[in-house]
């Protein structure tokens, strides 16, 4: 196996050694895009390049290919709303979670040109640019049905390479949220904070004692190596069902194996009580006072002046996942 550094939001990947890419068409098979921007406000212009042009590229790049036999896409679980049972249904183009409005990835490729010439042509700074674009994003993503960038733009990737695949057999994974292995490389491991991860890490650091969702709630998550094996079964499946067709599968709990927020406020208690990070907590972690979820939790003033509006911005951004009402029905689930 070789390393290649790319851009997927280029076309062959921004790779412009030929003999290379000569190499790689003719001797890559499989193709797994893990590749994609996860930050839930991200820019509009940067997650449209990355999560919705960057899959074209790649199902693009995949039908060149000579000896290709399937590629594998990671979506999300969450494209098709916070709510119901979650189909295991391809996406269609133009579809959007408000009907009728159909959507036009085209157009909302304009809308972005047009907003970053606007900016430009005001010579706006590039940090007054970054949070217009993210807000543009958010706005256009509610617009049509989905709360942030993030699921928005994956949901047009999704429609790209299922609209593209032609013959090319292709699966679809969505998992959930992903959190830290639960066996390899070791238990825990994840690299940087991501998804509930912020809620932990700001109450073991004694910063949070609370934060926005229902107890109730049961909240979908999922291993990291979990998901990985599960990709890796999705395409054993694939290679002996000889098959062309979409295989969609939910990588997921919340049906087999459901974990509620209260659940949540439990474990971290218990954590916490046998392993303070704090230093003024002395051994028996009696410092910390149990987490609690509240579904109207707005109390920023916890956090210093300067991080106040960073936290609403989160609190905004974590309320359809803490407040997630939705059941994947799970085809590589976990019990």
């Amino acid at each position: 196996m070789v390393a290649v550094a790319g851009d997927i939001s280029l076309d062959n990947f921004g790779i412009k050694d030929q003999i290379l890419i000569k190499e790689m068409l003719e001797e890559i098979d499989i193709i797994v895009h893990t590749a994609a921007t996860t930050r839930f406000d991200e820019r509009y212009d940067v997650a449209m390049a990355t999560n919705t042009v960057g899959a074209y590229n790649v199902m693009n790049f995949a039908k060149m290919c000579s000896r290709i036999e399937v590629l594998l896409y990671v979506s999300t679980a969450y494209v098709y709303g916070e709510a119901g049972l979650i189909p295991e249904e391809a996406f269609h183009m133009g579809q959007t979670l408000k009907s009728p409005l159909k959507l036009d990835i085209n157009l909302e490729k304009k809308l972005i040109k047009e907003k970053l010439g606007e900016l430009k042509a005001q010579n706006i700074n590039e940090r007054t640019i970054t949070s217009i674009m993210k807000e543009f994003g958010t706005i256009r993503a509610n617009f049509h049905g989905w709360s942030n960038t993030y699921i928005f733009t994956k949901s047009m990737g999704e429609m790209l390479v299922t609209n593209m695949k032609g013959n090319l057999p292709l699966i679809i994974t969505r998992p959930s949220s992903i959190i830290g292995t639960h066996s390899e490389p070791f238990p825990g491991w994840i690299e940087g904070v991501r998804t509930i991860d912020f809620v932990f890490v700001e109450y073991f650091k004694g910063a949070l004692t609370s934060f926005v969702g229902h107890p109730k709630t049961t909240i979908d998550l999922i291993p990291a190596d979990m998901v990985i094996n599960s990709m890796i079964i999705a395409l054993l499946v694939q290679s002996k069902s000889n098959s062309s067709n979409n295989l969609i599968y939910h990588i997921s709990t919340s049906l087999g194996n459901p974990i509620k927020l209260s659940d949540i406020q439990d474990i971290m208690h218990c954590y916490m009580t046998k392993k303070p990070w704090l230093k003024n907590s002395g051994k028996s972690g009696a410092f910390y006072e149990k987490f609690t979820f509240n579904p109207s939790y707005t109390e920023v003033h916890e956090f210093p002046q300067n991080k106040r509006s960073r936290l609403k911005r989160i609190i905004n951004i974590y309320r359809p996942y803490l407040h997630f009402s939705g059941i994947t029905r799970r085809s590589c689930g976990w019990q």
